[in-house]
C-alpha cells in the first residue's frame, strides 16, 4: 500500500506569491516569514514524497459564483498556473498523479462524497503558494499532485466535521492504493483574516497561535466548531481553516508536531504552518 508520509498545514496568502515574484524573500519584512518554513522544507526534501495531495479553494479563477462545486477533484495529467489577472506566474506546470486521483475519485463516491471531476483545471495561488513554500521554485516539481478543491467562498460551505470525514476517507484511499509511493497531504488556507464587511482587516493572532499549537495534539474542539464559529474566531476568509481538517483527519489520533511557525501580519492575514507525522 502507499504510505502517508506526513501532514502539512499552511497558509496560501497571495501576497506571499507577490513577494517571491518581486525578489523580496530576504527583505527585512519577509525574511522572518520565509525563514520559518526552512526546517519543514528540509524535512520534506529529506523524505522525498512522490505525491502531494493539496486541499485548497479556488478564488474565482477556475470556478465563479455562478457555478461553485462544494468539492472538486483534479484527475488531470497536468495543471497549469492560473492567470489571476496579471498573467500566469513563472512557476512550472504541475504534473498530476492521475492514477491515484482516479483511485481517490472512486473511493470518494463509494464513501458518499460526490466531487466534481476535473479533467482540465488551472490552479491559482491556493495551490501555487503552498507548493512553493514547501518545494521552492524548481525547474520541475519533485512530486506529482492531486488537487482537492473545497468551496470556502460561497455559503453554504462544508462543515468542519465533513472535512474531517473527508480526511478519514483520504486515509483509506491511501491505505488501499497498491503502490509503495509516499504521499504528503497538505491542508491549506488561513490563518485568521477578513477581507470585507465591517471587520475588514480583522486578524486574531491569539486564536491563530492556539490553532497552530493544538491542531496536532488536540483537534477535537476544531472538529466540533460550527461554520459560524470559524467566521467569528478567524474571520470570514479565515474559515478556510476547515481545509486543514482534511489533512488532520487523514492522520492518526496521536501525531508528533515536527515543526510549527507563525507570522503576522502577512498582508491582512495571520500566516503560518505546521508539519505533523504519525507516531510510529
Amino acid at each position: 500500500m502507499a504510505e502517508l508520509l506526513a501532514g502539512l498545514g499552511t497558509s496560501h496568502v497571495p501576497s506571499i506569491a507577490a513577494a517571491l515574484d518581486k525578489g523580496l524573500r530576504d527583505s527585512d519584512e519577509w525574511k522572518p516569514f520565509f525563514d520559518g518554513y526552512v526546517p519543514a522544507q528540509d524535512w520534506v526534501a529529506g523524505h522525498k514524497p512522490d505525491i502531494a495531495v493539496v486541499i485548497f479553494n479556488d478564488h474565482g479563477n477556475s470556478f465563479f459564483l455562478d457555478r461553485v462545486p462544494t468539492l472538486a477533484l483534479g484527475v488531470a495529467d497536468e495543471y497549469r498556473p492560473a492567470d489571476e489577472g496579471w498573467g500566469p506566474r513563472p512557476v512550472p506546470n504541475f504534473i498530476g498523479a492521475a492514477d491515484f486521483a482516479w483511485h481517490l475519485a472512486d473511493r470518494m463516491v463509494e464513501g458518499h462524497f460526490d466531487p466534481l471531476i476535473c479533467r482540465e483545471l488551472d490552479v491559482d495561488h491556493g495551490m501555487q503558494v503552498p507548493m512553493e513554500l514547501v518545494f521552492g521554485r524548481p525547474d520541475a516539481w519533485p512530486v506529482k499532485v492531486v488537487p482537492i478543491l473545497v468551496n470556502t467562498i460561497q455559503y453554504p460551505i462544508p462543515t468542519p466535521q465533513r472535512m474531517w470525514d473527508l480526511g478519514r476517507l483520504l486515509r483509506e484511499a491511501i491505505a488501499s492504493y497498491p503502490t509503495d509511493e509516499k504521499i504528503l497531504v497538505m491542508g491549506t488556507g488561513g490563518l485568521s483574516h477578513q477581507l470585507q464587511g465591517a471587520r475588514a482587516g480583522f486578524i486574531n493572532p491569539q486564536a491563530d497561535r492556539e490553532w497552530i499549537a493544538k491542531i496536532g495534539a488536540d483537534p477535537a474542539r476544531y472538529r466540533a466548531m460550527s461554520r459560524e464559529d470559524y467566521v467569528e474566531e478567524f474571520g470570514s476568509e479565515g474559515a478556510e481553516l476547515i481545509m486543514w481538517l482534511v489533512m488532520r483527519g487523514c492522520m492518526d489520533a496521536d501525531v508528533r508536531t515536527l515543526h510549527q511557525h507563525y507570522f503576522a501580519p502577512a498582508s491582512m492575514t495571520g500566516a503560518g504552518m505546521v508539519l505533523l507525522e504519525n507516531m510510529r
